[in-house]
C-alpha cells in the first residue's frame, strides 16, 4: 500500500478541543447547529456549513460548499490553524473505556482505492457521494479523514509505541469521556520506516467513511483529466485517512427499529417468528443477544430472545452468516413486508453506543412498533467479506470510538 506524508493544517494547541468536532455524518443540521451555537471555532462549521447559513437553505446548494471553504479560509487567517512546514505523518490515539486504539494519520493513494487494494464492504449512495464530492472539489481539500483498518503489523506497532513515549501536540478528553492523543511525526528516518512497513501490506479496508473515499477517488480522477500535466504526484491523488491495526478495532451493535407491524398483532407477529426461531419471553429486563445468531427483539413492553434455528443461516456464505441477512431474509422481508433497507421509511437504524434503552424508548414512546438487538459483527467476518468482493448489508458495522474532525486537514 502506498502512503503518503503531507503538510497539514492543524489547529493551535490552546483551541483544539473548541475545534474538535463529531464527524459530519453522526449529526443532522439541527443537532449540529446546537453544538456549534457559540462556538466560532468548531470544525462543524467546515463540515457541516450549511449550520452558518439561514435555516431554509438548501443543504446540497453550492453556497453551502462555498460555505464551507470559506469557514475554513478564516479560521486559517485568524490564526486558529496553521500549516506545518515540513511533510509530517501523524500519530492519533483513542482511549474509550481503558481501550487505546492508534492510528497511523496519512494520505492514502487514489490509486490503490481504483485498482481495489484498498478494500471495501458497503455500497455507497450517489446522493452522498455527489454531496462529499462538491465538499472537497470546491473547498479543494480532505477536511475529514475516512478510518481505514490494516492487518496489525508488530513492525508498525513497534515504531508507534516509540513515537507514543514523546509528549503528545494534543490531548483532550472529550464530552462523551473519550480520550484524544496526537503527535506529529516529523523525522525522516520514521517517517520513512512507516512508508516502508506499508508498502509490505497488500490491502486496507474502508472501516468508515465509504463516501467520503469514493468522494476523493472522484475528486482525483476530475482533476487528472483537467491537468494536461499530471505527473501522479500532486496532492489530489491522496486523500486523508487514519490506519488503525485491526486487531485494536471494536465494532459495536447496530440495531433495527420498525414503525408498524405489517397488519399483524403482537400475538400473530410472535406466532410467525417460530416458524424460524426458538422464541424466548425476557420479561421487561433489556436483553442483548450474547452470541451469534441470537437476537433481542422489544416488542409491546416485553423483551424476547429470539434464537435463529438451523436452516435459517448458511455458516459457509461471507453474507449468508450474517445476523444482519438472517433478520433481513427472515423477518423483515416476510413478516414485516421490508424489502429495501436503503429507501423503506419503516424502519430506522440505531448505533450501539445509544444502548438498548433507546431501543426502548423508540417503542415505547408510540414511534416504533417493534426493535431487534443483534450481536455485532467481527472484524474477521468484515475483512472476509471485503476479501471476497462482496458487499455487507446496509447499516452493518458501528465503530467506536469515532474520529473527531478537525485535528488535521489535506489541502491541495
Amino acid at each position: 500500500m502506498k502512503i503518503k506524508a503531507f503538510k497539514g493544517f492543524r489547529p493551535v494547541a490552546s483551541k483544539v478541543k473548541s475545534v474538535a468536532s463529531r464527524p459530519y455524518d453522526v449529526l443532522d443540521s439541527e443537532e449540529a447547529r446546537e453544538e456549534a451555537k457559540g462556538n466560532p471555532w468548531s470544525f462543524l462549521n467546515v463540515v457541516k456549513p450549511e449550520i452558518t447559513l439561514p435555516p431554509a437553505t438548501d443543504h446540497y446548494s453550492m453556497d453551502v460548499y462555498e460555505a464551507g471553504k470559506n469557514n475554513f479560509q478564516k479560521l486559517v487567517k485568524e490564526g486558529v490553524f496553521v500549516q506545518d512546514k515540513e511533510e509530517c505523518l501523524y500519530i492519533y490515539e483513542l482511549i474509550m473505556d481503558g481501550r487505546s486504539q492508534n492510528g497511523i494519520v496519512a494520505c492514502a493513494s487514489v490509486d490503490d482505492y481504483m485498482a481495489g487494494r484498498i478494500k471495501k464492504h458497503e455500497l455507497t449512495r450517489p446522493d452522498k457521494e455527489a454531496d462529499r464530492k462538491n465538499h472537497v472539489r470546491i473547498s479543494m481539500m480532505n477536511a475529514e479523514p475516512v478510518f481505514f483498518a490494516y492487518p496489525a503489523n508488530k513492525s508498525l506497532d513497534n515504531i508507534v509505541e516509540t513515537i507514543k513515549q514523546t509528549k503528545p501536540v494534543y490531548s483532550f478528553t472529550t464530552d462523551d469521556n473519550i480520550q484524544h492523543r496526537f503527535w506529529v511525526v516529523d523525522k525522516a528516518e520514521q517517517i520513512e520506516s512507516i512508508i516502508n512497513a506499508f508498502e509490505k501490506i497488500p490491502a486496507t479496508y474502508v472501516a468508515d467513511g465509504h463516501h467520503r473515499t469514493a468522494a476523493a477517488a472522484l475528486v482525483g480522477n476530475d482533476l487528472r483529466k483537467e491537468n494536461p500535466g499530471h505527473t501522479g504526484e500532486e496532492s489530489y491523488n491522496y486523500f486523508l485517512a487514519v490506519h488503525f491495526p485491526d486487531n485494536q478495532l471494536a465494532i459495536l451493535d447496530y440495531n433495527r427499529v420498525v414503525k408498524d407491524l405489517n397488519g399483524h398483532t403482537p400475538k400473530s407477529f410472535l406466532d410467525g417468528l417460530t416458524a424460524g426461531f426458538v422464541v424466548t419471553k425476557k420479561g421487561t429486563e433489556a436483553y442483548r443477544p450474547s452470541r451469534l445468531h441470537e437476537f433481542g427483539m422489544y416488542l409491546a413492553g416485553e423483551w424476547y430472545a429470539l434464537q435463529a434455528k438451523p436452516g435459517m443461516y448458511d455458516d459457509h456464505d461471507a453474507i449468508g452468516v450474517l445476523d444482519v441477512t438472517i433478520v433481513s431474509e427472515k423477518v423483515l422481508k416476510p413478516l414485516l413486508n421490508i424489502h429495501d433497507l436503503r429507501t423503506d421509511k419503516r424502519i430506522d437504524f440505531v448505533g450501539g453506543m445509544r444502548g438498548l434503552k433507546e431501543l426502548e424508548r423508540r417503542v415505547d414512546s408510540g414511534e416504533m412498533a417493534v426493535a431487534f438487538a443483534l450481536y455485532p459483527v467481527s472484524m474477521k467476518q468484515l475483512i472476509d467479506i471485503a476479501d471476497s468482493g462482496k458487499i455487507m448489508p446496509p447499516k452493518t458495522t458501528w465503530f467506536e470510538p469515532k474520529l473527531r474532525s478537525g485535528l488535521v486537514v489535506h489541502k491541495f
